[in-house]
């Protein structure tokens, strides 16, 4: 075989041992997922090795979702880390054999705490799973590994069920792209979630026209805005909106006429506006429905603060 065609069968070997997981799932998955729903601590995943790697993976998983969670390895344990936990935590314990020594000497520790276990092993029948509040089997048949030795089939089973409680949590939490971006907010997506109109729009050199200007006039000042618009105002309130489409239709209906018009005989009367602290993703929306490329940014009494257009919105 060659190197590719070792790599097609690692791949198709992992993905069917993803697919055996299926039904291994039953009430014991439920069961662990409804442990930490209800934790009103952390939880605390352990292993060591291999499943220590994917443990912690696993952990960063739950933390970034809404479930505070960190890793520890259980070595550390005996060295004062122990301090860390509490009677509202819930350990989450990994291991493919679950017969690893290191991980059983920390086991009656938590046992001794009161604190229960979600073990997560290769084996229903290992002194992990019988000390374990409830256990999740992630066994596989054997390792994508051409020895059958390496763990390859078996950490990929791990990480997805670890996976698969994340994405179970966060049904049951009903998490949201909003809570998520606070937990990353230095992200591409943490950015354009929490981002608001006052801190993108723009505020200067605003084309500012009163309704009773005429057209020919208008077009002057909305071409010195560079915006592509101009924005009615009348007392120092916002009464209408005019683009270049509406510029541009007038001229087509009024022909020789258009010069003779006003602003308010095309400005739209209610145009889109939103607060300062609106989310750029919910302006992304209102442009969406609306067909609008641009909205206003008014304070509470309809003064015009700032112009937020689609460009803006692009960060």
């Amino acid at each position: 075989m060659t190197s590719r065609e070792y790599a097609i069968q690692c791949i198709k070997d992992e993905a069917e041992a993803l697919l055996e997981l299926i039904p291994q799932l039953d009430e014991q998955f439920d069961k662990a997922v409804e442990l930490i729903y209800q934790c009103k601590g952390k939880v605390i995943v352990t292993g060591v090795g291999k499943s220590g790697h994917i443990g912690a993976k696993i952990a960063a998983t739950l933390s970034s979702t809404g479930t505070p969670s960190f890793f520890i390895n259980p070595l550390d344990v005996f060295h004062g880390d122990l301090g860390v936990m509490t009677k509202d935590d819930v350990v989450l314990a990994i291991s493919n054999s679950g017969q690893t020594d290191e991980l059983l000497r920390f086991i009656p520790m938590v046992l001794h705490m009161q604190i229960p276990i979600i073990g997560m092993s290769g084996n229903p029948k290992s002194l992990l799973a019988k000390y374990s509040t409830c256990h999740i089997n992630v066994s596989v048949k054997k390792e994508a590994c051409p020895l059958n030795l390496a763990p390859t089939s078996s950490t990929t089973a791990t990480l997805a069920m670890g996976d698969a409680i994340a994405v179970a949590l966060i049904e049951k939490r009903n998490f949201r792209p909003q809570d998520f971006a606070q937990f990353h907010p230095g992200g591409e997506l943490g950015k354009r979630l929490l981002t608001t109109a006052q801190d993108v729009m723009l505020t200067e050199n605003m084309p500012i026209i009163p309704p009773e200007m005429h057209l020919g006039e208008a077009i002057i000042l909305v071409s010195k805005g560079k915006l592509g618009l101009g924005i009615a105002e009348r007392d120092g309130r916002i009464v209408g909106l005019i683009t270049d489409g509406d510029i541009r239709r007038a001229m087509e209906k009024w022909q020789e006429k258009f010069f003779d018009r006003t602003v308010s005989d095309i400005m739209t009367t209610t145009p889109k506006t939103v607060s300062p602290q609106t989310k750029i993703t919910e302006i992304q929306q209102i442009m969406n429905k609306y067909k609008v490329h641009t909205v206003l940014v008014v304070s509470k009494d309809n003064q015009l603060l700032g112009v937020v257009d689609h460009y803006a919105c692009m960060i």
